[in-house]
């Protein structure tokens, strides 16, 4: 499949890029390439906190990386049946990141899936982390057309795809609540678990904080 109602504007992109210091470009590259390891960060801090939260919140924060692969999952598939090639190699444009080989599809985007998909997930388990997730996967789609590996499209696609599988299935996972209060008071899984705050729920949607 051959996309191009969105060249202009995927080559407008590029271009500007091209018109960007090299400094800028790296760092945009690097962020580009390796910034989902923020989100993994911020999934550490979503535990943390939960701990000592009601184990609704603790079920939805261990749902979060479920959530991401399953997302990862379900947009490979999607990609798998589009087969469109990276737009570096239909429109020849001169990118920041080299393009991909032949083969490697590029709608949708696996990296914007993912971003989307934890900063939603994320804002189930824990709106403050999810708030600062939001900026960062808005900017790792960005990031991916800046570097000329994707077209517009692509990265839209995947925040479609991050929203409809991670924001269901990290709700429902709240419905996991009383499993994670009866494994907070085994030997093992308790400390990771935290303890149950005095007076909480133990199911529920996970509320929001």
């Amino acid at each position: 499949m051959t996309s191009r109602f969105d060249a202009g504007l995927y080559r407008w992109v590029t271009d500007l890029a091209q018109q960007t210091p090299e400094p800028v470009n790296e760092a945009v590259r690097f962020f580009s390439d390796y910034g989902l390891g923020v989100f993994a960060v911020l999934m550490l801090l979503a535990w943390w906190r939960a701990r000592s939260a009601e184990p609704a919140r603790m079920a939805a924060t261990l749902a979060v990386p479920l959530a991401v692969v399953a997302t990862f999952v379900v947009n490979d598939l999607v990609k798998a049946l589009f087969d469109e090639q990276r737009p570096c190699r239909t429109l020849h444009t001169v990118t920041v990141e080299p393009c991909p080989a032949l083969g490697d599809w590029s709608f949708p985007s696996n990296h914007t899936a993912i971003a989307v998909a934890s900063a939603t997930a994320l804002l189930v388990a824990h709106r403050r982390l999810g708030w600062t997730a939001v900026p960062v996967a808005l900017l790792m789609a960005v990031s991916r057309v800046w570097i000329g590996v994707h077209y517009p499209h692509d990265v839209l696609a995947a925040a479609v795809v991050g929203v409809a599988v991670a924001w269901p299935l990290t709700v429902a996972a709240g419905r996991a609540a009383p499993a994670v209060e009866q494994l907070r008071g085994t030997r093992w899984l308790g400390p990771l678990l935290g303890q149950v705050p005095v007076g909480a729920p133990a199911g529920g949607t996970p509320p929001l904080g």
